[in-house]
Order: structure tokens, then sequence, then C-alpha cells
């Protein structure tokens, strides 16, 4: 498949370039800065595109089978979190292709015996200030998802602690913040990339938002 992923060079960006890439998809790169899509490794199916993601047209869009929004922001402009999701949505309004996948945050996952939202633990503690405004935005993206019906959408979110790290053996769930029996709420950017696309090449979530957690 033709394959857009936006924020290429950053974390979940390059982990999922580069498991797509070995699966045999065809993949443009999206990033802001040339200098760092020049460092991604050379391949064949490989293209880059140094553009900012909001200036991306339907005609662009439509191009790809599947575009990916892996951007990632400052704290202190986590709202473009919520704006792209709404510029990439209002381009598509009342089309089937290309199919958004979004990766989310860990901060709108439930949890608890009350199933009170994780970003309110995230809220409480002293050292999350610096950088909450991520999670709550991601939140906000979410929710709007959740009234799309007219465009073809599926996001992810992955652990509590989300890092780089290779793809190991991974548990799947919907709403619920996932955790090993030790207590452990971790996932591999490996991980994560294995799983997005398990999704895009065989499809079981439409218009809604799953996890994913190492085993």
């Amino acid at each position: 498949m033709k394959l857009l992923i936006i924020g290429a060079t950053g974390m979940a960006g390059s982990a999922l370039t580069t498991t797509a890439l070995s699966r045999g998809h065809e993949v443009t790169a999206l990033g802001r800065s040339a200098e760092k899509l020049a460092q991604l490794t050379p391949n064949a199916h490989l293209k880059t595109l140094a553009k900012d993601a909001f200036s991306l047209t339907q005609s662009e869009l439509a191009h790809f089978d599947i575009v990916i929004d892996a951007m990632a922001t400052p704290p202190t402009k986590a709202y473009l979190h919520v704006d792209l999701a709404t510029k990439l949505v209002a381009e598509l309004r009342d089309s089937t292709q290309p199919r958004l996948v979004f990766i989310l945050g860990a901060g709108s996952l439930k949890t608890g015996d009350d199933n009170h939202l994780f970003v309110h633990d995230i809220e409480k503690s002293p050292e999350a200030a610096a950088f909450v405004a991520i999670p709550q935005n991601q939140l906000s993206e979410l929710q709007f998802l959740q009234t799309v019906t007219n465009v073809n959408w599926v996001g992810i979110s992955p652990a509590a602690d989300f890092h780089a790290g290779p793809a190991v053996p991974a548990m799947l769930g919907t709403d619920k913040l996932l955790a090993t029996a030790e207590g452990s709420s971790v996932t591999n950017s490996g991980t994560m990339a294995a799983a997005v696309l398990d999704e895009i090449e065989q499809p079981k979530h439409h218009n809604e938002r799953f996890t994913v957690a190492n085993q």
C-alpha cells in the first residue's frame, strides 16, 4: 500500500517508517526538517517530503491508501494535535480513501475501579506540569474523532510508558489502560508500529480507538 507518515522522523514515526518498509509498503515520510528526513535509512520504497502537514491538500492526500498522523509537538503547542486531526478530517469528509490512522496518547484510556481517565492521574503529578498539555490535548483529539462518522479513521493509544524500543509480543485492548500482572504498563515504539501495520493490513477497528502494550 501507499502510506503517508506525518512526523516520520519522530520516535513513533521513525518506527512506523521502518516497519512499513520492512513489510514491503511504499512510504512517503513527511516532516518539517529536510535534514532529519535525510537521516532516514535509504530504501527503494521510501520517498521523503519536507512539508508542513497543515498545507496538505485533499488531492495530495487522495494519492495515498493510508495517512498516519504520528506528529509530535512540544507541550506549548500541544493544541496542534487537535488542529491537525480536524484539518485531515475536513479535507476528507465523505471520502473512503485514504484511511486516517492517529497515534493517540494514553491519557484518554480508563483505569482504576471507577474507570476514571488516566489523564486525571497524570494531572495530579507535580512532575507532569511541564508536559500534561500533551495528554490533555490528545484526549480532546480523540473526543473530536469520536464525533466523526463520514471519514474512515482509527486511533491507537500506547500504555502509560511509551518509549523507543523494539517490537515485542503485545496485548491489545479497547479503552482500558493495559498493564502486565506485575503492574508494568509499557509500549515500545516497535510494538506500536507492529500493531499499526497489523491493523492497516487486516483492519479490525473502524472509527474507533484501540490500545496496545508490551506483554
